[in-house]
């Protein structure tokens, strides 16, 4: 029987990552075909490119990691771009109640 320990022991950094892109490169064809795995991929592909700028990074391969890790942390910032403006919406609310009762004061 194979186990993962053993799958991994054969397989070097360059085989591992050469997996993890054709991986990811699948999903993103399947995409263009109308088979999608849905909202998980869309929010896990930022996740996966700046692992993969990590990886180039540890590896020597500065320019193309930071490229990838750049790329990776502007498409998460676009997806979660809703929730910020959310937070920044209730953030305003709160400082104009809070700016309101300080102006109550009697001097």
């Amino acid at each position: 029987m194979i186990t993962t320990k053993a799958v991994m022991r054969r397989m070097n950094g360059k085989t591992f990552l050469s997996v993890v892109l054709i991986a990811v490169g699948g999903l993103i064809a399947l995409k263009f075909i109308g088979l999608t795995l849905g909202a998980i991929i869309g929010f896990l592909f930022p996740f996966i490119l700046m692992g993969l700028g990590v990886v180039g990074i540890k590896n020597d391969k500065k320019l193309i990691g930071g490229i990838l890790f750049g790329i990776g942390l502007v498409v998460l910032l676009g997806k979660l771009s809703g929730l910020i403006f959310f937070l920044l919406a209730v953030g305003m609310v709160i400082w104009g109640i809070s700016m309101l009762r300080r102006d109550k004061r009697v001097y």
